[in-house]
């Protein structure tokens, strides 16, 4: 297996790394918004490799090696010495779509030597909870299922994937691995502290949360922000839910981040599902908590075949609250993987991963969730 790597930025044009041997069997790519055209990213990759399967989406920052960029494409050629990959598509008009989409993804990539699949999907269209299970549902128990939401930095406008055309808004697109001689890691940590009395979610309807306790859930959380809350939806980034059942353990939480509001019904528009009966509870970040979480899921994720390439999602809202800082989480899983793992991710809406506690693939929300692919 070989892995080359390249980055794109306005002073320096394309500038490349790694070594190529051969055709590559994939290229992987994450874009900031307004960086580069998506046609012309499209054209350039297609001048340097071929008719390759080309994966991407939009960002709210871009990672490569132990840096973490912002304005900039990167991306990651593999070729695999005997192992294969097929990507498929769908696009998007509704959240309604979401477990039907993710259900065509794994069908289309279905068969007997299917070891991973790599979901990059719309991050504001699509009902990441629905979109997941969908996927879970069709394909066997020991694939390895992660990806996740393209960004739109803190804006929260429009984000845009492509799957061997230009991105575009709406877009839903997966990769599968296939070959017995595939090592495939994950790993999924957050790293941050709840505040603040448990709250039942009392009004929901998939991923839209109306009331907690009784009480109008956006009224409730604007008590809790104060002079923050005139960021909404964008500083709701530093402030998630977690979220678990009634008589569930700590094990099983999961974070919820908002992905918009409506002032109207005073609801809460959340990239997952906000199931009716769950206790929710309001989180804060500790930068070195965060930090501690991401070298955990590092840890999860380290593989023993070399080289790998590891493939980074980490949420915009861990990004936000780290600021300058935000570099340390990068460089202590490269510390953690060491020098024959080559790096690449972005900053998401949303991550896709089993949990580092109970092994179900979920949707997450401000994790560092690392994904380790290497050839035997």
């Amino acid at each position: 297996m070989w892995i080359e790597q390249r980055i794109w930025t306005a002073r320096d044009g394309w500038s490349v790394s790694g070594s190529r041997d051969g055709a590559a069997s994939l290229v992987l790519y994450f874009a900031a918004p307004g960086s580069r055209p998506a046609e012309t990213i499209l054209t350039d990759l297609r001048q340097a490799y071929g008719d390759a399967p080309i994966l991407g989406c939009t960002t709210g920052g871009e990672i490569l090696g132990p840096e973490v960029i912002d304005d900039s494409v990167v991306v990651s050629a593999l070729g695999f010495a005997r192992a294969s990959v097929r990507v498929t598509a769908h696009d998007l008009s509704d959240m309604s779509q979401s477990r039907d989409i993710g259900a065509a993804l794994a069908q289309a990539l279905a068969g007997p030597e299917l070891r991973a699949v790599f979901i990059l999907s719309d991050g504001t269209r699509v009902n990441g909870d629905s979109l997941v299970a969908g996927c879970l549902g069709a394909v066997a128990s020991d694939v390895v299922v992660t990806g996740g939401l393209a960004g739109d930095g803190p804006r929260f406008q429009s984000t845009a994937v492509g799957c061997d055309d230009a991105m575009r808004p709406g877009r839903v697109a997966a990769v599968g691995f296939y070959g017995e001689s595939l090592s495939i890691g994950h790993g999924s940590f957050g790293g941050w502290d709840e505040f603040g009395p448990p709250r039942t979610i009392t009004r929901s309807a998939g991923n839209v949360l109306y009331e907690l306790d009784g009480e109008p859930a956006l009224d409730l959380y604007k008590r809790y922000l104060g002079d923050e809350a005139q960021g909404l939806p964008g500083s709701a980034l530093l402030f998630p839910l977690s979220i678990r059942p009634m008589k569930g353990d700590a094990g099983g939480e999961v974070v919820r981040t908002i992905v918009g509001i409506d002032e109207e019904s005073k609801s809460m528009i959340f990239a997952g599902d906000m199931p009716t009966g769950h206790l929710a509870r309001l989180m804060r970040g500790n930068f070195d908590n965060l930090v501690d979480g991401a070298g955990r899921a590092a840890e999860a994720a380290a593989v023993v075949a070399a080289p790998c390439l590891a493939l980074l999602v980490s949420c915009i809202g861990r990004k936000l609250l780290m600021g300058q800082r935000i570099a340390e989480e990068v460089e202590i899983v490269a510390d953690v993987l060491g020098r024959t793992a080559s790096l690449m991710g972005f900053y998401s809406y949303g991550e896709i991963s089993p949990h580092g506690f109970t092994s179900k693939c979920e949707l997450h929300n401000q994790t560092m969730t690392i994904t380790t692919i290497s050839e035997r």
